[in-house]
């Protein structure tokens, strides 16, 4: 059995290969890939693979437009930080997801589906954009944090930006006020408006106002300056540069 990943942030590929060679010894496993034109490449170069498993969001775009550009007849998990609001699509397109941070007992159902069922994709690529589009999302206005001994809220209007360290997360707001958050940063990338936000590298996660300096850097990737941070290597990998230049565009 050969496996495809698609995944654009490497730890989470790594535990993705961990979890799948703990349940299949034998299988082999391609990749990763981490972009739309990378995996479009690899599809028509190669044979197809028994399974694939892919992240909705890549580093330049959604996943969906790799079945656009080449016809894929492997079975297809999708892997997602989405809430439940997108997963209907899966559900009536035969296709099968996994929630972010992947749950080994959720990954050994999805292979055990697969064993079972052998389906071919059939994707209905409008249907899930559609559900997917930002106009259909609540994004989350405020946020509860603990200060002190007290519970408060802070709205999501005043929030810098997001980070993690020492896998803690972490919200910091305009006045420099740091909580913890009891969210990871790919469950956060849904829950905030993308226009508003975006996901600057695995580290952080910015607000439009947060972004002080822009500089060039080797291998055509771009080094960011945020306000009230002393972080001074915020870097932005080379495929998604233009997605950020985009964002910042509006």
């Amino acid at each position: 059995m050969n496996i495809l990943l698609i995944e654009d942030e490497r730890p989470a590929a790594n535990r993705l290969k961990q979890l799948i060679t703990v349940l299949l010894p034998e299988v082999e496993i391609f990749g990763n890939l981490d972009s739309i034109k990378g995996a479009a490449q690899w599809l028509q170069s190669n044979p197809a693979p028994d399974l694939i498993f892919c992240d909705i969001q890549l580093a330049d775009g959604l996943s969906f437009d790799i079945f656009e550009r080449v016809k894929v007849d492997s079975p297809i998990i999708f892997t997602t930080a989405y809430d439940q609001y997108a997963i209907k699509a899966f559900k009536l397109n035969s296709v099968d997801y996994l929630l972010k941070p992947i749950d080994p007992q959720e990954l050994a159902n999805a292979i055990e589906k697969y064993r079972t069922l052998k389906l071919k994709s059939s994707i209905d690529l409008n249907q899930i954009k559609e559900l997917l589009q930002p106009q259909n999302k609540a994004y989350k206005s405020r946020f509860m944090v603990k200060f002190g001994e007290k519970i408060q809220s802070v709205q999501t209007s005043e929030v810098a930006f997001f980070f993690s360290e020492e896998k803690v997360t972490f919200l910091q707001t305009t006045g420099r006020r740091k909580y913890i958050l009891d969210y990871t940063l790919d469950q956060l990338e849904s829950m905030v408006d993308p226009k508003r936000f975006f996901r600057l590298n695995r580290k952080y996660i910015a607000s439009f106002g947060s972004i002080a300096e822009i500089h060039t850097y080797s291998n055509s990737r771009l080094k960011i300056k945020l306000c009230d941070c002393d972080d001074n290597d915020i870097l932005v990998s080379r495929e998604k540069v233009g997605a950020l230049k985009q964002w910042l565009d509006g």
